[in-house]
C-alpha cells in the first residue's frame, strides 16, 4: 500500500493521475496547503522541502522498510519502476523520457507557477514580471507544440512524461493561453482527458476543493515562500 500525501493542484494530480493510471493501490493523506499542513513534523520527516505531493511505500519491491519519496519527478520515476509501466526498458526510450520529465520539473511547472503568481495572486502588478514569465510560459508551449508534432505522446507512448505534463497544460484557461495557437497540444491534451485512468487521478480529492485563485490571509501567508526554523 502507498499512502498519498496530497492536494488537489497541478502538482498534486501528476501522482494521483499516475497511481491510476499504474493501477497501485493507494490512500490518501490529505495535506492542507492553506492551513499549513505541508510545515508539520510528521510530514517535513518524509519531505524536507515542506511540499505536497510526497509518497510513502510500505512494501518496496526490496521487501524492506518503508521507503518515503518527495519532489515529483522522483515520485514519478519510483513508481515507474515498481509498477513496469510507463517508463521504457530499453536506454534510449528511458533517456528520452527522462529528459521530458525534467523538462517539465525545470521549465514548464515552474514557469507556469510564476507566471500564474504574478498575472494573479502578486500583492501588486509588477509588468516587467509578468511579461516575463508569460512569454516564457509560450515558448515552452511552442516547444512541446513542435515535439508533439507527429506524435500521439511526447515520446511516442504514453509515458509519466506525458502524466507530469498534462495537469499544468490543464492550466490553459486561468492562465490566458489560446490552445488554438498549439493545435499539437490541443490534440493531445484532449486525448490525454479523454482516459478513464487520468480522469479518476484529476477527480482525487476533488471533496477538499479545487484551486480557485481566492486566498484568505492565512492562507497567503501558508502558501508564500517563507522561512521557517526547524528543530535540530
Amino acid at each position: 500500500m502507498i499512502d498519498l500525501y496530497y492536494w488537489p493542484t497541478p502538482n498534486g494530480w501528476k501522482i494521483s493521475i499516475a497511481l491510476e493510471e499504474m493501477g497501485l493501490d493507494y490512500r490518501v493523506k490529505p495535506v492542507n496547503i492553506g492551513k499549513g499542513e505541508q510545515f508539520e513534523p510528521a510530514f517535513l520527516a518524509i519531505s524536507p522541502n515542506n511540499r505536497m505531493p510526497a509518497i510513502v511505500d510500505h512494501a518496496p519491491a526490496d521487501g524492506g522498510e518503508a521507503i518515503s519519496v518527495f519532489e515529483t519527478g522522483a515520485i514519478l520515476l519510483y513508481l515507474a519502476e515498481k509498477s513496469g509501466k510507463f517508463l521504457p526498458k530499453n536506454l534510449r526510450g528511458r533517456v528520452e523520457v527522462t529528459e521530458w520529465l525534467m523538462w517539465q520539473m525545470g521549465g514548464l511547472g515552474p514557469m507556469m507557477g510564476q507566471n500564474g503568481h504574478f498575472k494573479f495572486y502578486a500583492p501588486e502588478r509588477i509588468p516587467y514580471a509578468m511579461e516575463r514569465y508569460s512569454t516564457e510560459v509560450l515558448r515552452l508551449f511552442d516547444v512541446l507544440n513542435k515535439r508533439l508534432k507527429g506524435r500521439d505522446y511526447i515520446c511516442g507512448d504514453i509515458s509519466i512524461a506525458d502524466m507530469a505534463c498534462w495537469p499544468w497544460v490543464l492550466t490553459y484557461k486561468r492562465q490566458e493561453i489560446d490552445l488554438a495557437e498549439f493545435p499539437e497540444i490541443r490534440r493531445w491534451y484532449d486525448a490525454m482527458k479523454a482516459r478513464p485512468a487520468l480522469r479518476r487521478g484529476y477527480e482525487v480529492g476533488r471533496e477538499f476543493g479545487k484551486p480557485t485563485g481566492t486566498w484568505s490571509e492565512e492562507s497567503r501567508k501558508n502558501l508564500m515562500a517563507q522561512r521557517r526554523p526547524q528543530a535540530d
